[in-house]
């Protein structure tokens, strides 16, 4: 098997892509239009419910959140997973 001979220019070059694949990827990752925060009033609009729901969800303990001051916030990464955990498959049967 031939051996191959890298030059620093070599190893540059693959830290540059190498640089740039890491800044796409991490790009895609933070969606700039999507926050990780959302107050009451967002996640109402968000989820569709009313604040009487949305009230039960974090009484219940079924939807985390975090009160600082007197305002609640709500991890859009929770309420994710909770709609995911919720999910329901129907089979149709023939």
């Amino acid at each position: 098997m031939p051996a191959s001979i890298l030059t620093t220019d070599d190893l540059r070059e693959f830290k540059m892509e190498l640089l740039e694949e890491l800044k796409t990827l991490l790009q895609k990752q933070e969606s700039p239009g999507v926050k990780r925060y959302l107050k009451s009033s967002e996640v109402l609009d968000y989820l569709q419910v009313s604040p009487g729901t949305l009230q039960n969800l974090r009484v219940n303990g079924t939807l985390p959140y975090t009160k600082v001051g007197g305002l609640i916030y709500y991890d859009v990464r929770d309420i994710e997973k909770v709609m995911a955990e919720n999910k329901v498959h129907n089979s149709l049967k023939d």
